[in-house]
């Protein structure tokens, strides 16, 4: 069983219960036990709306939809709706407004906060007041500022992301980076979340399921 230590944040303008999950391998479902607490959150049989737009190519025959698809019915999701990236202005604000949880894949950062702001889907989700999962890339995309690395390369890179928080997050958490987090955090309050462990955020209150790590004023902690 994943504990939940709670913490506070400060408060901003985010209406939605958050949950920023570190990373999964879908194939496996081996964060399931986080998606069935957050698909819990949701209510009795959800409805989910998917945003899978964080694919530099992006289209109808998104490989992994099926596959997602069944995961999240056989979670208890009375209906999985994906908002394509052709979607209307009008589809796409009916697909969210009829949700009871709204989910965003992991992929490419830069490329999924650019197709929401294009598409004006983060007015969407600040006014949103159910639930939200960001994977990976979605959980990244939800903060103030999104902390981007690459196993190849040493550099840490930061970016602006949608602003649903006031911090930071790591996904996809390894030590190894560690001492440019440390660097980063003197600046801003960071978590690194790894695979399999989530952050949620609850109007102002943290909690974590399995291990999660705050970098604050080049210090670590564990918190969860």
């Amino acid at each position: 069983m994943l504990g939940a230590l709670k913490y506070v944040a400060n408060v901003i303008t985010c209406m939605a219960k958050l949950y920023f999950l570190g990373g999964e391998r879908v194939v496996k479902q081996d964060s399931r036990e986080i998606n069935a607490a957050a698909f819990c959150e949701a209510g009795e049989e959800p409805r989910v709306a998917v945003f899978p737009w964080a694919r530099a190519s992006f289209d109808k025959k998104y490989k992994r939809r099926q596959r997602l698809f069944n995961y999240f019915r056989n979670l208890g999701a009375s209906a999985v709706d994906f908002v394509d990236y052709g979607d209307t202005c009008e589809e796409i604000n009916w697909k969210v407004e009829c949700s009871d949880l709204l989910y965003l894949t992991g992929g490419l950062t830069t490329v999924l906060i650019e197709r929401l702001k294009r598409r004006s889907v983060d007015s969407l989700l600040r006014r949103y007041d159910k639930v939200i999962v960001g994977r990976s890339a979605g959980a990244l995309a939800l903060c103030k500022r999104c902390v981007l690395t690459d196993r190849r390369k040493p550099a840490v890179k930061v970016v602006e992301g949608l602003g649903l928080v006031d911090f930071g997050v790591k996904v996809h958490y390894e030590p190894s980076k560690d001492g440019e987090l440390k660097r980063l955090s003197k600046e801003e309050k960071i978590y690194a979340i790894p695979e399999r462990s989530a952050l949620v955020y609850d109007h102002g209150c943290l909690s974590f399921m399995g291990d999660v790590y705050m970098f604050q004023n080049g210090e670590k902690t564990r918190v969860g």
